[in-house]
């Protein structure tokens, strides 16, 4: 029996990402960035007012809230400035500040020229023609300069980066309408069994739902992949073959789900011999053991099968084809995080196979510490409910030397995908 190690050293050996390709910047959110984007003009490119106020020198604006000279019996100086103009942002028309002067301004709107600071609208009376200062500002106050965000030369977005949202506004903010990204890996999802039926048909006797090709193909982009659905192909080896030889010619990614059990696996086998080696191998992991692994077709594409077993077959989707996909994306972390937590209820696993159970991770109020409950796929359990499955938030880890684990016992847990 091979261990859960070997096999998933096996399987990332086998990892080839896509080249590179040139994306609208509005559709490479979620990948990673193949290149420096090296910026060619400063952000912001001008002088622009940072709030609503008015644009002045700093100078002129000084003597508000002096203190009064004691000997002289002076009182604070009391500064109005004449309005001058209006810069609403957008406009292209230059305007010069004399000294004394003020101009209205709106965010974003470029500072007039001799202009150094904005006086904010409450630090002023809201005039029209002319306002009452009532609080300085210094120099460069509520000033956005010239290049203080990005210089010329600056890298913007980084090679390796995750592009999310505010990558995606500094790429607009620097005049990028396109960018180089890892793209998703494409990943075909092919259903086997003769007892399946569609889920827009009524399930005869003997007859169950194709749950897998749904729900690998849900983990699938889950995990980053372009996903196609095949569905349901028929095990008759020749129409097999082709509908196979056809996913290889656009995929990165095949994953067969039902093809590793009973009847089903001699007609995979003898449809697929040609294509290349398939190696079906128990491996020391539940649920799941059995699954099959090979490069198939004239690419060598990576191609899996699993159970038939919903559970079973999502369980090694996670193991085995989530970090092939998150390879091929480029990320350098493949894997889920693991964090240690204390069970709330004995657990028990199978001797000799390495464990992932469902589980539910909670944190405790008063210490913090992560707890952990088991919802199933105990020892002889029942592996194949799906609807525990489907209330899990992570997979409890057992090593395959421990067969029992006690209350408030440390364990990993591996975190799955947030919900909501």
């Amino acid at each position: 029996m091979r261990s859960v190690e070997d096999q998933q050293t096996r399987v990332t050996a086998a990892a080839v990402a896509p080249r590179p390709v040139r994306v609208a910047i509005s559709e490479a959110q979620g990948l990673l960035c193949a290149e420096e984007v090296v910026t060619e003009r400063p952000l912001p490119g001008f002088d622009q007012a940072a709030i609503d106020g008015y644009a002045v020198r700093s100078v002129d604006v000084q003597a508000v809230g002096a203190r009064p000279d004691p000997e002289s019996g002076e009182e604070s100086a009391e500064v109005t400035l004449p309005v001058v103009g209006e810069v609403r942002a957008g406009s292209r028309q230059p305007i010069r500040l004399q000294p004394r002067q003020a101009v209205r301004v709106d965010t974003g709107a470029a500072l007039p020229t001799l202009a150094d600071a904005v006086l904010p609208l409450e630090s002023t009376d809201r005039g029209d023609a002319r306002i009452k200062v009532l609080e300085p500002v210094r120099s460069g106050e509520y000033v956005r300069r010239t290049g203080d965000d990005v210089q010329p030369g600056d890298v913007a977005v980084r090679a390796g980066a995750i592009i999310g949202a505010a990558q995606v506004g500094l790429l607009a903010a620097v005049g990028r309408d396109k960018v180089l990204v890892h793209p998703r890996p494409r990943l075909s999802v092919i259903s086997v069994g003769g007892e399946l039926v569609d889920i827009d048909r009524t399930p005869g006797p003997g007859q169950v739902y194709d749950v897998n090709s749904y729900a690998l193909a849900a983990a699938a982009r889950d995990a980053g992949a372009d996903v196609n659905r095949v569905g349901i192909a028929s095990t008759e080896p020749k129409r097999l073959r082709e509908v196979v030889e056809g996913q290889l010619i656009r995929s990165e990614i095949v994953v067969i789900a039902g093809a590793v059990g009973g009847g089903a696996l001699d007609d995979v086998r003898e449809a697929l011999t040609d294509l290349g080696k398939l190696e079906v191998e128990r491996v020391a992991m539940h649920p799941g053991s059995v699954q099959g692994f090979g490069q198939l077709g004239r690419d060598e594409v990576p191609t899996f099968l699993l159970p038939s077993n919903p559970v079973s077959s999502l369980v090694v989707f996670e193991v085995m084809v989530r970090p092939l996909i998150r390879i091929a994306l480029g990320r350098r972390q493949p894997m889920r995080r693991i964090v240690t937590a204390r069970t709330v209820a004995p657990i028990t696993s199978i001797p000799g196979r390495k464990g992932y159970l469902r589980g539910q991770l909670m944190r405790d109020e008063a210490t913090g510490d992560y707890l952990v409950q088991a919802l199933g796929g105990a020892a002889g359990g029942s592996s194949h409910l799906l609807a525990t499955l489907a209330e899990a938030n992570c997979l409890v880890l057992v090593p395959p030397d421990v067969s029992e684990i006690r209350t408030g016992d440390p364990v990993d847990v591996s975190f799955l995908g947030q919900r909501g």
